[in-house]
């Protein structure tokens, strides 16, 4: 059986790229032929997948997702292909995996009321329509119960197509026996000092992510608090407009920005409160990797795995509708709060939740729609 995985960049770094990485593998582990098709690959290639790179002269983005669609259409039809998986919305797609929140949703509370007659939302708008209207028939994997009502109450989505999965949170970032010393040698590595507090925001994608909001808040610390404390942000973007930010809130010697990393381990352990304050986020990986390394955390509620910290007693959730104000007391909370209890609270929490299993039950619904889609087609091959 043949596989088509559909996105339009993968880089190392990024959570939904390691999701689809994860379930490309499991499903070469049960035999299926995994060909990926993108625009762009950053990073090492597996060799358990074939890369297929459709190159594009288009500058603008929009103009490179609707080439992209359009060669799919054309092409994969001559391949032999048995299902079409995509972890971007396009039209054509048998299952989509449920990375990004309802655009639809975002472009009416999120954004101006012009911005309903741009040509990029008529273009995020028809490509997320032919993904979730009532007749279009994709197979969803659904991860937040809060981004599932919000498609189905704009969409009238099909419940019947929605399958809703479990984290699949790498068990490597659970805490591991050397943890301390993980975290001394961290520490050194960043000359921070035994009294420093290190906070810790990870995430491409600086706007949606709530950066504006983190960098405030560490303003409005009183000073006793303010001067102790070390920000490191973690992602790629352009940092500029925050760099200027933080200048003019007089903190720019506080934060310190990494690219992409792939030990992100060992900030988890190195660092004191994990901060996401996103604006809108269907999931958020990293507030389960927070919780399983035992670090405290401060999220959004309106992200799809935000429960899961007030579930585990491991942090604080920043309640709906979002106030800076609010933000600024849940920081300094936090920050005198007993962060042991809320460590060990987490780790206790990961270790009978069930948040590891995601690619194999990703696996398993590819596995149903492959023998529904052959059974109908064997139906229809005897009724002709």
């Amino acid at each position: 059986m043949k596989l088509a995985f559909c996105l339009y960049k993968y880089f190392p770094f990024g959570g939904m790229q390691r999701n689809f990485l994860k379930i490309a593998e499991e499903c070469s582990k049960r035999g299926y032929r995994v060909t990926v098709y993108t625009l762009e690959w950053v990073g090492e290639k597996p060799e358990f997948l074939k890369i297929v790179i459709i190159k594009t002269d288009a500058i603008r983005n929009i103009k490179k997702y609707q080439f992209f669609s359009r060669w799919l259409n054309e092409n994969l039809k001559h391949e032999s292909i048995d299902l079409v998986i995509g972890f971007n919305k396009m039209p054509g797609l048998d299952i989509y995996y449920c990375g990004d929140p309802c655009y639809e949703y975002k472009s009416r509370k999120l954004r101006p009321w012009w911005y309903r007659y741009t040509l990029r939302y008529k273009h995020f708008a028809r490509f997320e329509k032919a993904v979730f209207e009532k007749k279009a028939g994709v197979n969803i994997l659904m991860f937040s119960p809060i981004q599932k009502k919000l498609f189905q109450n704009f969409y009238d989505t099909d419940p019947s197509f929605i399958n809703m999965l479990p984290p699949g949170i790498s068990r490597d970032r659970r805490a591991p026996e050397n943890a301390s010393d993980i975290r001394k040698s961290f520490r050194e590595e960043f000359n921070l000092e035994k009294d420093e507090i290190l906070l810790l925001q990870i995430g491409s994608g600086f706007r949606t992510k709530g950066l504006d909001r983190s960098l405030r808040a560490i303003a409005a610390l009183p000073i006793q608090l303010k001067s102790k404390i070390k920000f490191f942000v973690i992602g790629e973007d352009d940092r500029s407009e925050y760099i200027s930010q933080a200048q003019k809130l007089n903190i720019a010697d506080v934060v310190t920005f990494f690219s992409g990393r792939d030990d992100i381990p060992k900030f988890l352990q190195g660092s004191d409160v994990l901060l996401h304050p996103s604006y809108a986020e269907n999931t958020g990986g990293v507030i389960l990797e927070a919780l399983v390394a035992g670090l405290p955390s401060i999220v959004s509620d309106v992200c799809g795995y935000a429960h899961y910290v007030k579930e585990a007693k491991a942090g604080i959730l920043i309640k709906s509708p979002f106030s800076q104000n609010t933000f600024n007391s849940n920081l300094e909370e936090i920050l005198l709060a007993d962060k042991l209890i809320l460590r060990n609270n987490g780790i206790n929490f990961s270790n009978s939740a069930n948040i590891y299993d995601m690619p194999l039950k990703a696996a398993d619904v590819i596995d149903r729609v492959i023998k529904k889609k052959w059974t109908k087609k064997n139906w229809m091959d005897k009724v002709e």
